[in-house]
């Protein structure tokens, strides 16, 4: 799927086309594909030279899913169109790769060309402050699939995960109350500059959380924002 050798590119062809081929609904995967690449129904058609009612004729399911020759063409259609873009959605999907964690794990990890007030963060994805760290900067984020990482990572790649994140927000997601992820963080030194619990109300939150940042010296926050809208206003940081 376009191109030689396994870069970034290629193996997001080749998860996307899988995932799409796999699924129980091949329909509704693609269209979460493109939607997550922010294409349209007819930006796509355009780049595969079809009517916009072939694309929504898939992704509903009116069509007879597509074979692996119409799953190829409409992959590499997506990432033509981003690569015109800028490449941004291949870009951050080889930041995961290079990393060493799974797309399924890490939803997105940056370095920023600069360093942000917490405060700008905090504003930008409408987290509420539960408490303050030693720092008030960040110049990156890594968002963590937070049920994903405690089923599947080792404790090596834990301690790897957290370990390499010291000036910048983790961020994690399908958090309930927040104790496990905050107890992990207790036996990573340094520990990173602060903390976002996604998906839950201050009030939900587990009761020792904010004492566990304040000893370990990291900002702790929460945010209810959608997980696609937080993902792009995060991107938005660059």
């Amino acid at each position: 799927m376009g191109g030689r050798g396994r870069g970034p590119k290629r193996e997001l062809a080749e998860k996307i086309a899988g995932e799409i081929t796999l699924s129980n609904d091949p329909g509704a995967t693609l269209r979460k594909w493109r939607t997550d690449f922010d294409v349209s129904q007819t930006d796509l058609a355009g780049e595969l030279d079809v009517s916009s009612s072939v694309i929504s004729d898939y992704e509903s399911g009116r069509r007879e899913s597509p074979g692996i020759g119409v799953v190829r063409r409409l992959v590499e259609g997506l990432l033509e169109i981003d690569e015109r873009r800028g490449g941004d959605r291949i870009r951050q999907y080889g930041r995961v790769l290079s990393a060493g964690f799974d797309s399924d794990v890490i939803y997105d990890l940056r370095e920023y060309a600069t360093t942000y007030p917490l405060a700008h963060l905090y504003e930008t994805i409408e987290a509420t402050e539960i408490a303050s760290g030693h720092s008030d900067r960040i110049s990156g984020h890594t968002v963590i699939n937070s049920i994903e990482a405690i089923t599947r990572l080792s404790s090596e790649e834990f301690f790897r995960l957290y370990g390499q994140s010291t000036n910048r927000v983790l961020v994690f997601t399908g958090v309930t109350r927040g104790e496990s992820p905050l107890v992990a963080l207790r036996v990573v030194n340094p520990t990173p500059n602060a903390v976002v619990l996604h998906g839950l109300e201050p009030d939900d939150l587990w009761e020792h959380a904010a004492d566990l940042a304040r000893i370990d010296g990291y900002a702790l926050s929460t945010s209810t924002l959608p997980l696609e809208e937080l993902l792009d206003r995060l991107a938005g940081l660059e």
